[in-house]
């Protein structure tokens, strides 16, 4: 046989040996890629497996694995401190709440005392005080309870119109003793949405404090109904002297007002995004010219 002809065989024969190795090698990444994502997406619970016969094809999946490993055992090692943080955030808000129940007692006994006018001053001030302690502890008691639980909200039918304007009412004393003039728009007809309605009065509970802590003049509540969902619109002009960073507005414990001393921890508006968040609703905050606003969605019921 012609030597050039047996060349040629061999030649095509290790083209052919490599073509398909490399075919192999191939499709043994993309598996490993995909078994990636698998991994990632199921939470870190698969190892990579390699059906190619290969030392440093071995070794890097060896050497994935490992890694996976190590994330796996970071996720629950970090999973095991939040879970020991909010326990140890509830059991202290639980130990303050008796103590503080007691001197909040104690300073309502001393105000039918007679006292002198520098003892009547400490009163008001330690009552504030106890106040704004009470605040901070039930905020903190709140969010680790929201946080922990996972038990599946119950949603209702509620009529926003009916609810807001309830709400409106519930709130005229402390609208007239902050000089606010509310501004309503609210659709002729009825509008029903899916939610549950205790967390919706603490998410509105918590807006309207943040309106009477910064709102200057007026604010103004719209209501809107689209083919899917309800826009609740709540906004307000804030004083001129009040830098807000409206990026990070519903950050825990995030203060406009870093000096205020009167109020609770800052949670307000973290509490009240997890709140609408978890009846499958969002919340986003806009500021443009002084006036910020708050706009809540919830899915239609009808």
């Amino acid at each position: 046989m012609n030597i050039y002809v047996i060349v040629i065989l061999v030649l095509l024969v290790i083209i052919v040996f490599l073509s398909a190795r490399i075919l192999i090698m191939k499709r043994s990444v993309r598996n490993m890629s995909e078994e990636l994502k698998q991994t990632r997406d199921e939470g870190y619970n698969r190892q990579l497996r390699v059906d190619l016969i290969d030392s440093d094809i071995d070794k890097l999946a060896n050497e994935f694995n490992k890694n996976l490993d190590y994330q796996k055992n970071m996720k629950l090692e970090t999973e095991k401190t939040r879970r020991q943080l909010e326990q140890s955030i509830s059991d202290i808000a639980h130990d303050l709440r008796t103590p503080l129940t007691v001197v909040k007692g104690n300073l309502q006994m001393l105000e039918g005392e007679p006292l002198s006018d520098k003892g009547r001053e400490y009163l008001e001030i330690s009552a504030r005080k106890s106040d704004t302690l009470k605040s901070m502890v039930d905020e903190f008691f709140e969010l680790s309870v929201l946080e922990s639980d996972s038990s599946v909200v119950e949603f209702q039918e509620v009529e926003m119109i009916g609810f807001l304007s309830e709400l409106i009412i519930d709130y005229e004393t402390l609208i007239r003793d902050n000089g606010l003039e509310p501004e309503i728009q609210f659709p002729d007809t009825s509008v029903m949405v899916k939610a549950n309605r205790e967390m919706l009065s603490r998410v509105f509970s918590n807006l309207f404090s943040n309106i009477f802590k910064y709102a200057e003049g007026s604010f103004s509540l719209t209501v809107n109904k689209g083919k899917e969902y309800c826009y609740i619109k709540l906004s307000n002009k804030i004083n001129t002297d009040t830098d807000i960073d409206v990026e990070h507005i519903f950050d825990r414990t995030y203060r406009a007002d870093k000096a205020r001393t009167a109020g609770g921890a800052g949670l307000g508006l973290y509490i009240a995004k997890l709140l609408v968040e978890k009846q499958k609703g969002s919340i986003e905050a806009k500021l443009e010219d002084k006036r910020l606003e708050f706009i809540i969605r919830f899915a239609n019921a009808r």
